[in-house]
């Protein structure tokens, strides 16, 4: 009976902890929704729900979804002015940099799948599917300002320290 109860027990934990660790973040890709304010995040960042029960966590990923790369730089040297002024063309979607590792900086803690560490970047939100991707692309090449600009497949990732 004993071992019967401990054995219940340990696959109630396991299956607690799958679904813990199998959660994901929304993300909030709107800059303009009050509703869904981005509290604990730099503006540079992309950002997305975070869990709240008080387990432990080395990170936690947002959903995936699919953003622009607009440019691509030496690590560490797309300026706020700079996404900002990119941000002012696409008001209703997020635009976002790579700042991870940057300045010494130990309070910056978003990261970003499917990206080369060695590089900064600037992209913008382009939706869950790739075909809102595609139509995101193609009013980024309409613009003209953005050669090379490609999709990728990616999730934030909070690291926490």
């Amino acid at each position: 009976m004993k071992t019967s109860l401990t054995m219940i027990a340990f696959a109630f934990f396991l299956m607690t902890a799958a679904a813990v660790a199998d959660s994901q973040g929304k993300v909030q890709p709107d800059p303009t929704d009050p509703k869904k304010a981005c509290r604990g995040f730099k503006p540079h960042e992309l950002c997305f729900d975070r869990p709240r029960d008080g387990v432990a966590r080395v990170e936690y990923l947002s959903e995936p979804f699919y953003a622009v790369i607009l440019k691509t730089s030496e690590r560490c040297m797309v300026t706020e002015e700079e996404r900002l002024q990119v941000q002012a063309l696409f008001p209703r979607s997020k635009v976002f940099s790579m700042r991870f590792q940057c300045d010494d900086n130990i309070e910056e803690n978003i990261d970003y799948t499917n990206v080369d560490s060695k590089f900064g970047f600037l992209a913008v939100y382009a939706g869950t599917t790739l075909e809102e991707a595609k139509k995101r692309l193609a009013e980024i090449n309409a613009t003209g300002r953005f050669p090379g600009a490609n999709i990728r497949k990616m999730q934030a990732k909070l690291v926490y320290t």
